[in-house]
C-alpha cells in the first residue's frame, strides 16, 4: 500500500504550554531540536512521529497537521490543482531530510505532503 500517514505536526501560539499538556496527557517522548528552528520531536512510541513548533506567522490557526509521503512533491501537485484542490504552500525544502508542501482538497481539508531526500 502506497503513500502512508508520515509525520503530525502541531503549529501553535504558546510551544511550552502545548509541551506541558500533551507530555502530562499522554506518553509521549518530546525532544528539542535546534536545527533549523526551534522544533519539538513527538516520539509516541510507535510510527508515525510527530512535532511542534510555533507559528510560522502571525494569524495562522493553531492546528494540527497530518503529512503523507509521496515520491514525488511536484508530480503531486500537479494532480492536487488537476483534481480541483489547492496548494497552499509550494514545495519547501527541508535542507538535508526532503521537501514538503500543504494541500487542501476541493472541500477544504487541509494536508501535507513530504518527499524524503533519500527514497
Amino acid at each position: 500500500m502506497g503513500n502512508p500517514f508520515w509525520h503530525i505536526e502541531l503549529m501553535t501560539s504558546d510551544v511550552e504550554k502545548a509541551k506541558a499538556f500533551y507530555g502530562q496527557l499522554f506518553d509521549w517522548k518530546l525532544q528539542a531540536d535546534e536545527g533549523l528552528m526551534p522544533y519539538t520531536l513527538i516520539d509516541t512510541g510507535t510510527p508515525p512521529g510527530g512535532g511542534l513548533m510555533a507559528l510560522p506567522e502571525p494569524g495562522v490557526p493553531v492546528a494540527w497537521t497530518v503529512y503523507v509521503k509521496v515520491d514525488d512533491v511536484e508530480k503531486t501537485l500537479v494532480k492536487v490543482r488537476e483534481f480541483g484542490g489547492k496548494v497552499f504552500k509550494e514545495k519547501t525544502e527541508v535542507p538535508d531530510m526532503g521537501w514538503f508542501a500543504i494541500i487542501a482538497d476541493p472541500q477544504g481539508g487541509v494536508l501535507g505532503i513530504w518527499q524524503d531526500a533519500n527514497k
